[in-house]
């Protein structure tokens, strides 16, 4: 298959190295001294005692690589409505276009029933310019369980997990989505479908969106976090609103929040992407993992006012930090 990786850094390059290792013709979006390096020596995954690296094509102009079976985005989604018109030149008849990134995509509440039904969320698509600039003939979501990190230009760590859950944005079972599990899978990974990929979104948000927010603004680990006695009852408080909000919306959970703070837990002693960010100085997730649910919300007439509180730190932490 032809594929193309837009953001090839930690996540992204698990899957553009496996990928074309596994044989598939894959291409990667990328900038800077981590595209110099991959166009001068490869790109190289670490992941325990496996090593290898794999020469793929590689620029920081989607024109250069022309229409995809599959473009795979795996960019901070901040980064994405900067970007979105560029990525035009990688769609073809029948390109399958997913969103491999943290918190809620733009396409969200296309196929939801209910109060979010067709509408067009602001605080993840402020002017509506992704929804009327990304239209490929086939929506993907992807819903990553995995640790990785670019310790230097061109070379990938695998650290821990392998799980790629797939799944069309019209909640449904297709071909595109089963065609990519199996190529994940048959890459050395883990890729399983899914018929309902919102509610793997959701579940992996409430996690991200009760833990990180916290371990950014007190420096704290995912275990770290969950031992805290005083930290721990926040995480939860904002998870079970979240919850609250997701069970108005046909978003139910299986889970309780403490058992989801003991899942994101079992990662140990590891700083989620949010604290990673504000120490590298990127910008942070807020909108698409935080805000949007303080959205959501409003729109289910659902009190989240730990989430609030909480929003508003992470915000003057960030706005200090000049990363929001």
């Amino acid at each position: 298959m032809k594929i193309c990786i837009v953001g090839a850094g930690a996540i992204g390059g698990i899957l553009a190295a496996r990928l074309a290792h596994s044989g598939h013709d894959v291409s990667a979006v990328a900038r800077g001294a981590h595209l110099a390096a991959i166009r001068d020596h490869g790109l190289t995954l670490r992941a325990g005692e496996t090593e290898f690296t794999v020469e793929i094509a590689a620029s920081d102009d989607p024109a250069d690589l022309g229409p995809q079976e599959f473009v795979i985005v795996t960019l901070k989604a901040p980064a994405l409505p900067g970007i979105a018109p560029a990525l035009t030149p990688l769609l073809g008849p029948g390109t399958c276009f997913v969103t491999a990134m943290n918190g809620v995509p733009w396409w969200f509440c296309q196929a939801l029933a209910g109060p979010l039904t067709g509408r067009s969320l602001p605080s993840i698509d402020p002017d509506g310019a992704l929804s009327e600039t990304l239209k490929p003939d086939q929506l993907l979501g992807c819903v990553v369980h995995a640790g990785a990190s670019v310790p230097e230009p061109g070379i990938i760590h695998h650290a821990a997990g392998d799980l790629f859950i797939v799944g069309d944005a019209g909640r449904k079972t297709t071909a595109p989505a089963t065609q990519l599990a199996e190529a994940i899978t048959n890459a050395g990974l883990t890729g399983r479908e899914t018929d309902d990929i919102h509610g793997e979104i959701w579940l992996k948000l409430i996690g991200n969106m009760g833990m990180g927010p916290i371990c950014a603004l007190t420096g704290a680990t995912l275990a770290g976090l969950a031992r805290d006695s005083d930290a721990r009852p926040i995480a939860a408080a904002m998870m079970q609103e979240a919850m609250d909000v997701g069970e108005a919306l046909g978003l139910s959970i299986n889970m309780s929040a403490e058992a989801r703070i003991d899942l994101g837990a079992e990662l140990g002693e590891f700083k989620p992407s949010i604290l990673q960010d504000l120490e590298l100085g990127r910008p942070l997730e807020i909108d698409a993992m935080v805000t949007v649910v303080a959205e959501m919300g409003e729109i289910a007439n659902i009190a989240t006012p730990t989430i609030d509180t909480v929003l508003a730190l992470l915000r003057g932490r960030a706005r200090l930090a000049g990363l929001y």
